[in-house]
């Protein structure tokens, strides 16, 4: 039990130095790449974020979607990467190959679909090289660039909002 709390604390101050070491990198470039970080223990609408990618013209192959689950089980297989406590080591360190292979991926744009505050899913989010964050409001704004306030199973106002915004920053290609 102590053991649990010494790597939660040394976990948290990895996170703070991530956040704090964070420089924006804002550009004109259109969202060509997407990364997806969910909360399975909150909502399971996998199929909504495809969508999501074809109205912002991401294809299906630039479009990686993540789930993390507070259980230990291993057998949900809908997702692409399922991950859960276990993958992580003291300091905030990633054991997980793919997980890590995910947060190296630079992608044009990353949504944080999550509202519960949960340190690894936080670790995530600051931890990937991701150059545009896109979040629902967190305890914690400075884990993305740009926060959409709504209710995660207000999807549809999240996703309208979210495109009228990307519309008006220029990001979305109209190919």
């Amino acid at each position: 039990m102590i053991l649990k709390g010494f790597k939660q604390n040394s976990t948290k101050k990895h996170l703070s130095k991530l956040l704090n070491s964070r420089h924006v990198f804002l550009d004109e470039d259109k969202i060509a790449s997407l990364g997806v970080i969910i909360n399975i223990d909150e909502t399971d609408d996998f199929e909504s974020f495809r969508k999501l990618a074809e109205v912002m013209h991401v294809k299906q192959n630039k479009l990686k979607i993540i789930a993390f689950t507070s259980n230990k089980k291993e057998d949900i297989s809908a997702w692409d990467v399922c991950f859960n406590p276990k993958d992580f080591s003291w300091n905030g360190k990633i054991k997980n190959k793919e997980l890590q292979e995910f947060l190296d991926t630079p992608f044009d744009a990353l949504i944080s679909y999550y509202e519960q505050d949960v340190l690894a899913l936080k670790v995530l989010t600051a931890a990937s090289k991701s150059k545009f964050k896109i979040g629902v409001l967190q305890s914690d704004n400075r884990l993305n660039d740009f926060i959409i306030k709504t209710n995660l199973k207000q999807f549809d106002l999240f996703k309208n909002e979210l495109i009228k915004y990307l519309n008006t920053f220029n990001k979305i290609s109209n190919e």
